[in-house]
């Protein structure tokens, strides 16, 4: 039998390409079409400081500079999205890093082609979910629409 996936909150940033070519609402309405809820949503801009911290997995290799000065070029959007497998599921729809080498039907796949400039972040497993989100949103950003009931089958133990 397949293990189920649990619940989960993971980060995802609407990226100052996706903010300025006005795909904020296409992304995020994606997200929703699957069943996944937004708990949490705002607008901001990056300083240098928090988007070096955000990305120092990546210090020292070559493109850091530049994702640092991209990110930080202009407002994004974070959200926090939840759902069922919500990491796995995330990243499977954002796709592949480069828009060239993403599948069609994912957001970078059908609204991207360059590498540097590729429309969104998402968390890529829970520890880096447990460190983002906080990075962020405070708690009291983080609320439930509370529309669970209308995506997966609650009458048991854990939702279906």
């Amino acid at each position: 039998m397949a293990k189920t996936a649990s619940m989960e909150r993971t980060l995802v940033l609407l990226k100052p390409d996706a903010v300025g070519r006005g795909l904020v609402g296409e992304i995020i309405s994606r997200f929703e079409r699957k069943g996944l809820e937004l708990a949490g949503l705002k607008l901001v801009v990056l300083d240098r400081p928090a988007a070096e911290e955000h990305y120092s997995e990546h210090r020292g290799k070559p493109f850091f500079e530049g994702l640092v000065d991209f990110v930080t070029s202009g407002p994004l959007v974070a959200a926090v999205v939840e759902g069922r497998g919500a990491i796995r599921v995330v990243r499977a729809m954002v796709g592949a890093t480069s828009g060239q080498d993403a599948l069609p039907g994912t957001i970078r796949g059908d609204l991207g082609v360059s590498d540097r400039f590729n429309l969104v972040h998402a968390s890529d497993g829970t520890e880096s979910a447990a460190r983002e989100v906080p990075r962020f949103f405070e708690p009291s950003e983080i609320v439930g629409r509370g529309t669970r009931e209308w995506v997966y089958d609650c009458s048991g133990d854990a939702p279906l």
